[in-house]
């Protein structure tokens, strides 16, 4: 193939990605714009995209029109996004590094296993789920959210740091042993900065699965531990739907998993695409 027809297919598949991303952005952007229209602007059809802006579902979102102050649910759903999203960094560290590193006998099997947890449709478990928060008191309690994102997010995990501390180099390991570096240092010290980037692509994505969800948070908690999805629930009424408002609360919602991917978005793309080459 020519240098030319080269530059013509890298041309091409460049404006194809441009097209691509374009059009993921778009709704993203559409509900950015709105959240800045009044909430008789935003219901217009078709949409209003000249109209004024104002920052009037900003100060309904915070509270400032004598509504609910999103504060609480903010700080819950950040103390469980992060605490689940250690606790899953904590177990799945040692357990791939038993699968990859040390494997165990079958350890496809065990992987299997793992994965097939996540095979069980979330609905069908939180009847159970429910009344043992009943019965143990643990209804509206945020450490409750904790001990599930942490076990919803464990299986994943653990099948990624597998393929990621893969590629980690026995002998370096070795060499540490030698020097008598036990396991808790051996994770600590030469694993984890070597599988770095896999690692930080593990976090990124449990964080992103607890802060996102909903059903749990929804039926298991109240007020005490309401989590930011669960408040955004509550600007859908049967009043009608405020679509300037509900846009606005979901871009501030939506901004601590934008800046984590953002801030980490080297890390990721080095953790996604660790051991697609050899």
């Amino acid at each position: 193939m020519s240098t030319v027809a080269v530059k013509r297919k890298g041309l091409g598949l460049g404006l194809v990605a441009w097209l691509l991303g374009i059009v993921f952005f778009l709704p993203i952007a559409w509900m950015a714009l709105t959240s800045f229209h009044s909430e008789t602007d935003a219901a217009t059809n078709p949409p209003s995209v000249g109209a004024a802006l104002t920052l009037d579902g900003y100060r309904e979102f915070f509270g400032t029109g004598g509504g609910a102050s999103p504060w609480p649910a903010l700080i819950n759903s950040t103390v469980a996004s992060l605490a689940s999203t250690l606790f899953v960094l904590l177990l799945a560290l040692p357990a791939a590094y038993a699968l990859s590193i040390r494997p165990v006998k079958k350890w496809t099997d065990v992987l299997f296993f793992f994965l097939s947890t996540k095979m069980l449709p979330v609905v069908a478990g939180l009847l159970p789920i429910y009344l043992f928060a009943k019965n143990t008191d643990m209804l509206d309690n945020i450490w409750l959210l904790v001990i599930l994102y942490t076990s919803m997010n464990l299986p994943i995990a653990v099948w990624m740091m597998q393929s990621f501390l893969a590629e980690v180099p026995v002998a370096v390991i070795e060499a540490a042993r030698v020097d008598g570096a036990r396991l808790p240092t051996i994770l600590a010290r030469v694993v984890a900065p070597i599988a770095l980037p896999g690692i930080a692509a593990t976090a990124l994505i449990c964080f992103i699965f607890s802060w996102n969800e909903l059903l749990f948070a929804r039926v298991l908690t109240g007020v005490v531990a309401e989590t930011a999805p669960v408040f955004l629930t509550g600007f859908i009424t049967s009043q009608g739907l405020f679509l300037a408002k509900v846009c606005a609360a979901s871009l501030v919602i939506s901004l601590p998993v934008l800046a984590a991917g953002f801030a980490a978005q080297d890390k990721l793309v080095q953790g996604l695409s660790l051991g697609a080459v050899k």
